[in-house]
């Protein structure tokens, strides 16, 4: 039957197909190709990105630009541009970059913490060179750890059964409005559909940091937390502002968390004053100025709260 003959109500998009559509019009645009040589020009690797400003910062992962001598970075309409590093953090595995052009399209973040399992979310990349290619699938797990390069944990980390393939490095992770949720930054490969981003809310404070100081400077409890739900009822006696806290998963020998009582276990609600409902809150919150302080942490611990002193050490 040929095209035409279908009535126009069937050429309409379903709602699933509208909303992945309208997501990758919205956020395309902003995704570059990126590809670095090292030394005597050799081609080193390639990976994706995504711009974040209208005068040309983009956002990728630290492992696609490590060790380039240079970085070109191609855009959707075709152009292209000489990228500066700006400076890059190789325990989120993020870095960004500055392209020598102005005025671009550019994608906006969304809250990676507001995230739910199950819900939709597009990956825009460039998977073993086909450019602006588009994945679809769902929010697998939240609350995830995964190694970076550097082989520091990265806690809360974002799970999805969107399709990655090499190449996809650095790209967005996208919800159904639009806006960039996570960084693609890894997948299994002996498995299907298990990869993972590093949330927009980690990316965003890394990001400021990075393009503020050119590094990211930390100060460490010696533990490994993740994001965990709280039960209505609990939230509503302790008077939290969020239905959410951080869970130790595990305390490292010798660490300021283990001279401070922590132990696994304990969920996280205040840290030096501020309220702590997810992982990247902690992290936010654990700058340099800590170092050599004592920092007050609020736990909850076997139905009680408890308030316990912890002095952070420098991170490296």
């Amino acid at each position: 039957m040929p095209l035409d003959a279908f009535p126009d109500d069937d050429m309409a998009l379903d709602p699933y197909s509208a909303r992945v559509a309208a997501a990758v019009e919205r956020v395309g645009p902003a995704v570059a190709q990126i590809a670095t040589t090292g030394p005597q020009g050799r081609r080193q690797g390639a990976g994706s990105g995504v711009v974040f400003t209208p005068d040309g910062y983009l956002l990728t992962n630290c492992h696609v630009v490590a060790g380039a001598e240079r970085i070109v970075a191609t855009l959707p309409d075709g152009r292209h541009a000489e990228a500066r590093l700006v400076g890059e953090d190789p325990a989120t595995d993020l870095a960004v970059l500055q392209l020598g052009i102005s005025a671009l399209p550019y994608a906006v973040f969304g809250a990676s913490a507001r995230l739910r399992v199950g819900q939709l979310v597009v990956a825009i990349g460039n998977p073993l060179g086909f450019q602006a290619t588009v994945t679809a699938g769902i929010v697998s797990a939240l609350g995830r750890s995964l190694r970076a390069p550097s082989g520091r944990l990265i806690d809360s980390v974002i799970q999805t059964d969107a399709p990655l393939n090499p190449g996809n490095s650095g790209g967005p992770l996208v919800d159904g409005n639009g806006r960039v949720v996570g960084i693609n930054t890894a997948m299994i490969g002996a498995a299907q559909g298990i990869c993972f981003a590093i949330g927009s809310d980690t990316a965003i404070d890394v990001a400021t940091r990075l393009m503020r100081d050119g590094r990211v400077r930390r100060s460490r409890l010696g533990l490994a937390a993740q994001t965990v739900p709280l039960a209505r009822a609990l939230v509503y006696r302790l008077g939290l502002s969020a239905p959410s806290a951080v869970m130790v998963e595990k305390i490292f020998e010798g660490g300021p968390a283990e001279r401070a009582g922590l132990a696994a276990g304990d969920l996280l609600l205040r840290f030096a004053g501020s309220p702590v409902t997810a992982a990247d809150d902690l992290h936010r919150l654990l700058t340099a100025e800590l170092v050599g302080h004592e920092v007050p942490v609020e736990l909850l611990r076997a139905g009680r709260i408890e308030t316990r002193t912890v002095l952070p050490e420098a991170d490296g």
